[in-house]
């Protein structure tokens, strides 16, 4: 393969930074990679201090997110995979669908539009954000609670606390309503051509034990890309939740899906 294309975007999700990514980073770097994560616009730095003072994110948007992407992805010798977990996920589909990477990766993806019906957990996680109208220009954190039925489900709740003090960030609700009501806005910032022919390939991967964005809603994802002639596959996880890129066994995920990206990459080119 050409060094030029060994390069890995990683793209973190709503209520966390890039240091989510921080084991995958450690492991595509050894494997040989160029790896690039950087947090959303407002979100570099101290964490601590993010959480002190999320008001520079309360505003942000996903176009303005994708369109710093695609300013990093710009600067690249040559087209990079593209990975991406929950909001990320989201962000990597609109990236893929604007002609950028040579493969991409969406890991329990946050829904497109064209999504009708969402499954009862995921609307237990939004409820909270999506309830008050006046969160649609505010950052706000998740509750310890609401991390653990979000995120480490699974987990003990000692290790939910401490991947919750390691990684959970406020996260600007905005977001969370450009998907809710994006449906209904004919100009969604969460929309994509489902019927692009010319885009890379692009895996979409689901945790059966994922609250946020359960195997229904990947699936549904998966079914709307029918209308593409481009490759589009589907990869389940029975054991694992939306906490996968920090979770037991994320190794054999991470490994999984870069096999993916390389046999897809050279495939493609």
């Amino acid at each position: 393969m050409n060094t030029e294309n060994k390069t890995i975007v990683l793209i973190h999700g709503l209520w966390m930074t890039a240091r989510c990514w921080e084991h995958w980073v450690e492991r595509y770097t050894a494997a040989g990679y160029r790896v690039i994560a950087r947090s959303w616009p407002g979100l570099e730095g101290d964490i601590e201090e993010i959480r002190r003072d999320p008001s520079a994110i309360a505003g942000l948007g996903i176009t303005q997110i994708v369109d710093y992407y695609e300013t990093i992805i710009r600067g690249l010798a040559a087209p990079p995979v593209i990975m991406g977990h929950s909001f990320g996920g989201l962000i990597a589909q609109i990236l893929l669908d604007r002609g950028w990477g040579s493969v991409g990766v969406a890991l329990g993806p946050a829904p497109v539009k064209g999504i009708i019906f969402l499954p009862f957990s995921t609307l237990k996680v939004t409820f909270p954000a999506l309830s008050n109208p006046l969160n649609n220009h505010r950052a706000v954190p998740l509750t310890l609670e609401q991390f653990h039925y979000a995120f480490t489900n699974t987990l003990s709740e000692e290790e939910s606390r401490a991947a919750y003090d390691r990684y959970a960030v406020p996260g600007p609700d905005h977001i969370l309503f450009q998907a809710a009501f994006a449906n209904f806005n004919p100009h969604a910032a969460t929309a994509v051509d489902f019927a692009n022919d010319t885009r890379a390939p692009l895996l979409l991967v689901a945790g059966g034990k994922d609250h946020v964005s359960p195997p229904a809603v990947v699936k549904a994802d998966y079914k709307l890309y029918s209308k593409s002639s481009a490759v589009t596959e589907y990869k389940e996880y029975p054991e694992r939740t939306h906490f996968t890129l920090g979770q037991d066994g994320w190794q054999k995920v991470a490994d999984d899906v870069l096999a993916w990206a390389e046999t897809h990459m050279l495939a493609h080119a």
